[in-house]
């Protein structure tokens, strides 16, 4: 979930996509540091606001394009954009999955888990 904080907070102001990135890695950087044998599955930062046109939306793909980037091809480091899971056709969010437009549901956290479940067994191979 490291990203979606930095660009949330109104006072004081969001902090820009770059900022974000910066702390992705920097945290991927530290773990690597302490554990050079870890393996991380990096997930993209998840969509918010309800409808596809909410500003924070493009600044999450912003994120998320820069963040993938870290990928190596799951030596060290997979990435997995997961967000589309949580839309409609129509780019919307519904409250079922997101009643904030932000947090999990019960059923968000179901999707999340069966769309990590088989590249989190791959990377622990």
């Amino acid at each position: 979930m490291i990203g979606t904080n930095n660009i949330g907070q109104t006072k004081p102001p969001p902090e820009p996509a770059a900022s974000a990135v910066a702390g992705i890695e920097a945290i991927v950087k530290e773990i690597h540091k302490k554990s050079a044998a870890t393996k991380i599955l990096l997930l993209g930062v998840f969509p918010r606001g309800e409808k596809a046109d909410h500003p924070l939306r493009a600044t999450v793909k912003e994120i998320n394009e820069a963040a993938a980037k870290l990928d190596d091809g799951g030596k060290t480091v997979k990435v997995l954009d997961i967000g589309g899971k949580f839309l409609q056709p129509d780019g919307s969010i519904l409250k079922e999955v997101m009643p904030d437009f932000l947090h999990l549901s019960e059923k968000g956290y179901q999707i999340w888990a069966d769309a990590i479940k088989d590249p989190l067994a791959e990377l622990l191979k």
